[in-house]
């Protein structure tokens, strides 16, 4: 085993100080090929480092063949390890002696100064280096007499052969367009692939033929070179320009005068002379045995080959040698070179080897500038385009974030003139001009059809975008758009030229490509061009109802914000009142809304509005439509008031040019319906949806979309109004028609399955809820994305739904995910943002975390008072909380003075008899009980069983919350002192009668006449009574509802035991703390030395098998109970003709 080690350590030496010397040798080759301004000192480690990687390639392979005696292994390893030490000091002194290309000679001199003051350290390091050398090479002369042959040959591998051998002439780049290899950044999976190929131990005795394929910029001409000292494994290398053949007919004869020492006397050459060169040059590269070489063609751009007819281009394989033997690179912008394996390059994905390059060529260390990331982003990993703005940037005093709004706003002024060497002295306008050139000479339409995608946005283009601008003022555009063939034949000549890349289903071009074609060949921009590109994308835009809608709509988002961006603001300003553009401009802002883009939307309606004004009149129809969907935009925006008299001035204008039956009226009826609902006028709002449904089925029949949209929003309305039966009626008929119609995933029907789930989780159907708010979320995720604001609504219930269900986690995820959406698409005060805000602080306050919900409390209340006003039934709603979570601190006087407030402005806003009025009643009047201030708590009671007679003898249907709460009313007033055995049982009575019409439908009220029998110590009924109110629940949830232990606050289950204080009739205890009370280790202040009723829990656990046969006994339990306690029939006669629904979450 210890053998074994030590030869894998050895090998693992070796192959760290082999690389290093690879290293050594390719910086020192890199300033050789470029200047013989070198230290001599260096130019010995050009023999000495080549010799030792061969001598230790030797070693390495007698040793993984095991041929090594034990103690040469460690031998060689104390030298091994020496060797590399001395390796890295030269490495280190490297970048300080050598000079980098281009600094000054003030520089150059101070760089001489460093390297004298380290000479000593690097003599000592070459000293010890050749010492290794002898001993390595003793070694193994010793060992094999065939050493000097394997050196020779190794050496023959190396990218600088020995001094004197006829086949090996090192690298010869000459006008090669270079920079320093250590400038190179990034393409490390592209250089190993070239490894892979290229390598000749890969493929002895063939020759190997690759093409770097890639669009003018991408920096095919520098990985090619960058192989060149990444792979030290030709005996000899040779670049010639192949950008035209005359110019690669003279680059091939210029070899000769590397290989045969000739003159290079141009002019005396005569074509018959440079043909005879290059057929040297040719035989000299198909010499037996020189198989060894690299030939790098650069610049390909124009062949001449099958399939591709170029009356410039020529063959390049005319110019390769006789004998398949050596490598050769192309590097090419076209795709045809089918000949080859070719390595096709795209951009640099990798963000930060963008901004490596940015950094290396400003001199600037940028790697924690976030504008650098940002400017990296906007050029895309263009290799030329980076270098061209770190370039720009090391010559200018500006920051990132200038040159990006440089970029923005003069392109041609700042990257269209600059030229950098290693381009070949080469624009980012000129290197493309180039091809497209190419490809005028081929496909003049192709070259048009590239041009007009200036007017597009730069990704998803396909056939039927295109297709559905043309017309018979662009010619080229009929021809290119005839059959879809057509078309993918002039896309598939940009493509063989790199100037648009294929995706799935579409095509697209390069950003800083994209903004050469706006800026470069469309200054100043095209009127009829433009006029095309708006039909291009106003005609894509579906039907609503159609099954490709959102899909489309969002292809197009895109292509409608560069239509919109300010390098066409003079052509919309220039054709304001021409209807097309009128129509364009109200179509887009149509999308934009679709996809929650406000802004941009209301921009596009106020234009298309003031050109509509201007050039039809403030009567017409368009105008009427911009008007009624302007109103739209502001509802969605949560301006209520601004939206109104929108809407209203397109529903009288409509009515009176179109009459009050017609689509465009009805479309407004409706949209004023749902402002109206959102201003809390339900009344109105249903007189609306009513005349809006009516209309709709008598013009487009009960099953059409715009139908079913109605009856879906009364469902919503109903569901308002507490009459989630009707509510229910309407989704489902909503759903079954959208179903039908629409297809299950379109987002009509979408949101009939998502406002069911909220009906069901009202009703506390929470198991039937889920499922349906789940297939919501994914299907608005599948169809609108995650952050469209229907998917975030879907997910903003879900949170609730989990909070229902105890998933407090699982919530906190979904509000949290609902939140970050909202502020991002929506803003920070939208109302959606701070509805998301206050259920989060209920949360936090079921979660314990008191602080955190008071923090979401206290911004939310801020948020609502600002956008909504102090008076608004949401701003008291977050209000009312607070003064929960204040009792809960222990702040009676703050949740007093926040009770009070809710009160006050509930009575005025919603009336005294409303639900949440009469809640905050119940709750004010529990906190006074808890004070101790009695009277006010029996003030309180007494004026909420006042209002709840006027309900019920004006046959008003209260809501499920209204009786909740009356339930709690009736129970609390018993524990006031003054209250006599009559009361009592009057109270009692009351909640057996609302028991029996509303307790099958909410258990809450069952639980409430169960505390009030434990108050009147008829146990035996208040066990029942706890029994159906599990039963009611479905059994399987095994809790009592909403609640909660008074001491630990966690909610009270089946398993937790539950204890009912028989005085102060709202006080649970769990079994636990029930415990603590009972040795007087728990005290509670509002109920000490209280008895408390202990709920048999055996009992309730049988309720729970039981519960489909609850219907029954609890009725015939409720019969019974009614003649006990003697329950007047006229007490609450009215109750029994109201039409009751299923219970309402309490939106508090």
């Amino acid at each position: 085993m210890a053998e074994a080690v030590a030869i894998i350590g050895l090998v693992s030496s070796i192959a760290s100080l082999i690389d290093a010397s690879a290293k050594v040798v390719s910086r020192l080759h890199g300033f050789t090929s470029k200047s013989s301004d070198i230290p001599e000192l260096f130019r010995s480690f050009l023999v000495q480092l080549p010799l030792l990687t061969a001598t230790l390639r030797h070693i390495q392979t007698q040793a993984q063949e095991g041929s090594l005696p034990d103690d040469a292994t460690t031998a060689l390893q104390a030298v091994v390890s020496s060797t590399s030490t001395e390796v890295s000091v030269i490495q280190k002194c490297l970048s300080d002696i050598l000079p980098p290309q281009g600094v000054s000679k003030l520089e150059r001199g101070l760089k001489a100064l460093k390297s004298l003051a380290k000479e000593d350290k690097v003599c000592q390091a070459s000293e010890k280096i050749h010492k290794s050398i002898d001993i390595l090479v003793l070694h193994q002369t010793t060992r094999h007499v065939d050493m000097g042959t394997h050196i020779l040959q190794e050496l023959s591998k190396l990218s600088v052969a020995p001094r004197g051998s006829s086949e090996s002439f090192g690298i010869c780049l000459g006008q090669a367009p270079q920079i320093e290899p250590d400038a190179f950044i990034g393409r490390t999976d592209e250089l190993q692939q070239l490894r892979a190929w290229l390598s000749p131990a890969n493929h002895p005795n063939r020759q190997c033929v690759v093409s770097i394929i890639g669009v003018g910029g991408i920096g095919k001409t520098q990985l090619s070179l960058a192989h060149v000292w990444d792979c030290c494994c030709y005996s000899s290398v040779f670049w010639v320009n192949a950008k035209d053949e005359k110019i690669l007919r003279q680059g091939m004869a210029d070899l000769s005068t590397v290989i045969f020492h000739e003159s290079t006397d141009l002019s005396a050459r005569s074509a018959d002379d440079v043909k005879r060169k290059i057929d040297e040059v040719l035989r000299w590269l198909s010499k037996p045995g020189n198989d060894q070489w690299l030939l790098i063609f650069d610049n390909y751009d124009d062949p001449y080959l099958p399939g591709v007819r170029s009356a410039t281009g020529y063959d390049i394989r005319s110019f390769f040698p006789t004998r398949s033997q050596g490598n050769i690179i192309i590097t090419s912008r076209s795709t045809k070179l089918t000949f080859s394996k070719q390595l096709k390059l795209g951009k640099l994905e990798n963000i930060h080897t963008s901004v490596a390059i940015l950094s290396q060529r400003s001199g600037r260390d940028l790697s924690r500038d976030s504008d650098a990331l940002d400017l990296a982003r906007r050029l895309d990993g263009l290799p030329l385009a980076l270098a061209t703005a770190g370039t720009y940037l090391g010559r200018a005093d500006i920051s990132c974030n200038e040159y990006i709004e440089f970029y923005n706003s003069a392109w041609m002024d700042l990257v269209g003139m600059e030229e950098l060497l290693e381009y070949e002295a080469r624009t980012m306008s000129s290197t493309w001009t180039l091809s497209l050139d190419q490809v005028r000479r081929q496909d003049r339409d192709a070259s048009e059809l590239l041009t007009f995608l200036a007017y597009l946005g730069n990704r998803d283009i396909w056939y039927e975008l295109i297709q559905a601008g043309a017309n018979d003022d662009v010619p080229w555009m009929r021809r290119v758009t005839k059959t879809k063939i057509h078309f993918q034949r002039a896309m598939s000549k940009l493509h063989d030229y790199n100037l648009v890349d294929v995706a799935a289903g579409s095509y697209l071009v390069h950003p800083c490509l994209h903004d050469w074609l706006v800026e470069g060949l469309n200054t100043p921009p095209k009127p009829e061009l433009f006029l095309t590109a708006l039909a291009c994308v106003t005609c894509s835009v579906d039907d609503e109802s159609g099954p490709r809608f959102w899909v489309t709509s969002r292809r197009l988002l895109e292509h409608a914000e560069q239509l919109e961006s300010p390098r066409f603001h003079t052509l919309w300003q220039r054709m304001a009142s021409e209807k097309r553009v009128i129509d364009a401009a109200h179509i887009i802002a149509g999308v934009h809304r679709q996809w929650d883009r406000h802004d941009k939307a209301e921009q596009m309606y106020i234009r298309a509005l003031a050109g509509g004004e201007k050039a039809l009149g403030p009567d017409h129809t368009l105008t009427l439509s911009t008007v009624h969907n302007l109103g739209a935009l502001y509802r969605d925006r949560g301006k209520l008031e601004v939206a109104e008299p929108m809407c209203i001035r397109a529903l009288e204008g409509y009515e009176k040019s179109l009459g009050c039956d017609h689509t465009s009226t009805l479309s407004t009826i409706h949209n004023l319906g749902n402002l109206y609902r959102d201003q809390g006028k339900l009344e109105a709002a249903e007189q609306m949806y009513m005349r809006a449904l009516a209309g709709r089925e008598k013009a487009l029949g009960l099953d059409h979309p715009s139908t079913l949209s109605t009856v879906h929003n009364l469902g919503a309305l109903y569901r308002d109004q507490g009459k989630l039966e009707v509510a229910e009626q309407m989704y489902m008929r909503a759903l079954a028609g959208g179903e039908k119609v629409l297809g299950p995933d379109h987002t009509l029907t979408l949101s009939t399955v998502h406002n069911l789930g909220v009906l069901y989780r009202d009703q506390g159907k929470l198991e039937v809820a889920e499922p349906m708010c789940i297939r919501a979320l994914e299907g608005y995720e599948k169809s609108l994305g995650r952050d469209h604001t229907s998917t975030l609504g879907a997910v903003h219930n879900l949170g609730l739904l989990y909070a229902d269900l105890e998933k407090l986690e699982a919530a906190e995820q979904m509000y949290m995910r609902a939140l970050e959406g909202y502020e991002k698409s929506l803003g920070r005060d939208h109302t959606l943002t701070l509805s998301t805000i206050h259920n989060l602080a209920l949360l936090y306050t079921d979660q314990g975390k008191l602080e955190a919900a008071e923090q979401m409390y206290m911004r939310a209340l801020a948020g609502r008072e600002k956008v909504l006003g102090p008076e608004h039934s949401l701003t008291l709603s977050t209000v009312h909380c607070l003064g929960a979570l204040f009792t809960d601190q222990g702040k009676l006087e703050a949740a007093e003075q926040m009770y009070m407030r809710a009160l006050a402005g509930r009575e005025k806003a919603l009336g005294p008899d409303h639900a949440l009025t009469l809640n905050t009643a119940h709750s004010l009047g529990a906190l006074y009980t808890d004070q101790g201030k009695l009277e006010a708590a029996q003030q309180i009671y007494t004026h909420a069983l006042f209002v709840y007679q006027n309900i019920f003898r004006a046959n008003k249907p209260p809501s499920p919350l209204a009786i909740r709460v009356f339930a709690a009313v009736l129970c609390k007033s018993m524990r006031m002192a003054d209250l006599d055995q009559f009361v009592w049982q009057s109270n009692t009575a009351c909640l057996i009668q609302l028991a029996e019409y509303w307790g099958m439908k909410d258990a809450d009220i069952i639980d409430w006449l169960g505390r009030s029998m434990v108050y009147l110590k008829d146990d035996k009924n208040a066990q029942l009574a706890f029994r159906h109110s599990i039963e009611c629940r479905g059994g399987g949830l095994a809790d009592f509802g909403r609640v909660r232990c008074n001491s630990c606050i966690r909610k009270i289950t089946i398993s937790s035991g539950r204890h009912v204080c028989r005085q102060c009739v709202d006080i649970d205890l769990c079994d636990s703390c029930m415990s603590k009370y009972a040795v007087k280790v728990l005290t509670l202040a509002t109920c000490s030395s209280h008895g408390f009723f202990h709920v048999d829990m055996a009992n309730l656990r049988e309720a729970e098998s039981t519960a489909s046969q609850c219907k029954t006994t609890i009725h015939a339990w409720i019969n019974e109970i009614k003649d006990e306690y003697k329950v007047m029939k006229g007490l609450l006669t009215e109750v029994s003709r109201l039409e009751r629904t299923d219970a309402l979450s309490n939106v508090d």
